[in-house]
């Protein structure tokens, strides 16, 4: 059983990363909601897979869909709905479980699922792709640059536009509180507390997020106080009808927006360092990271449990993506 299923397949991230994982060679299964039957079979016909239809709040339907498929790679957001059945779908029937999400929520669940996971078996790695895959590694490498580090702000430049399942995504969560953690324990903090970040062309003023990270990155380097940013360029994020907008940015605007991140850790010492990451577009990395994290488990590297891309693959992952470098400031 060496099955690779894809839900969500049908959407814009799902269809790239299922293109990915094809081209890497995978045994991949479609998968989506009955709505979205027609969009599969196209899908299907044109890779030469397989596909399958439920919907996730139909619990025999998806525990049965899970029979043979030895990984399940979650694209289809907005997570907070989609994220804890198929959870536990793969739970109930030892699928290893991926996504793509950067919601707190997926992360939260994860935690909450981690010592039933361990006991099943079954690996829960939500941000197999994404800003976990590429945040994690920056900061797990800066991290190592300095003696007991006990503080990192780390701050992601977003660039090129949004897909209209992201935009709905992150407008659901907009009245999320805004997080940190201090001495391990996330607390709220003032949203209007700004800071610049170098993203490698001078500063850019930069506004707090909750962020996924707050829980990956502590989890895998032991930091107790995190700060957690975004800068995006100006029109990036859309406004008005976000039915109305277009599946996602043009393979042109991907080309012409890539990603950066950066990051500033304090040591015990009061030892401060700065680096900073450079990527492709935010969507070609999250498709190709989370095909090749897929790809990967498929093979065999997987831990039960709640694990992060940084954790389980080491801090280099994200520099194994495409076009991806991290340097030092």
């Amino acid at each position: 059983m060496n099955r690779l299923m894809i839900y969500g397949a049908a959407g814009y991230t799902g269809r790239m990363a299922a293109a990915n994982a094809k081209a890497a060679g995978v045994d991949v299964v479609l998968a989506g909601r009955p709505q979205d039957e027609e969009k599969l079979v196209t899908l299907a016909a044109k890779t030469d897979a397989e596909y399958r239809l439920f919907a996730v709040d139909d619990r025999p339907a998806r525990e049965r869909a899970l029979t043979g498929v030895a990984v399940l790679l979650n694209c289809a957001g907005p997570f907070m709905r989609t994220a804890e059945p198929l959870m536990q779908a793969c739970l109930a029937s030892g699928t290893h479980y991926l996504d793509i999400a950067a919601e707190l929520d997926s992360y939260r669940l994860a935690e909450r699922y981690d010592q039933d996971a361990q006991a099943a078996g079954v690996m829960l790695l939500p941000g197999s792709g994404g800003s976990v895959a590429m945040l994690g590694c920056l900061a797990g490498h800066a991290a190592k640059r300095v003696a007991n580090p006990t503080k990192l702000s780390i701050a992601l430049h977003v660039a090129g536009g949004f897909s209209r399942g992201s935009a709905v995504s992150a407008s659901e969560n907009v009245t999320t509180e805004t997080l940190q953690r201090v001495d391990g324990a996330l607390v709220g903090r003032a949203a209007d507390e700004l800071r610049s970040f170098d993203f490698g062309n001078g500063p850019a003023m930069s506004f707090p997020v909750t962020l996924p990270e707050l829980i990956t990155i502590w989890r895998a380097t032991g930091i107790p106080n995190i700060e957690t940013y975004v800068h995006v360029t100006e029109g990036a994020f859309p406004e008005g009808d976000l039915a109305a907008m277009p599946d996602g940015p043009t393979l042109e605007q991907r080309e012409a927006n890539r990603y950066h991140a950066a990051v500033e850790v304090t040591g015990e010492d009061g030892t401060v360092v700065r680096s900073i990451l450079d990527t492709v577009n935010g969507y070609t990395f999250t498709t190709l990271a989370a095909a090749e994290a897929a790809r990967r488990v498929v093979d065999g590297e997987a831990q039960p449990g709640f694990q992060t891309p940084a954790g389980l693959f080491g801090d280099g992952f994200a520099e194994t993506i495409a076009d991806t470098t991290i340097v030092d400031a």
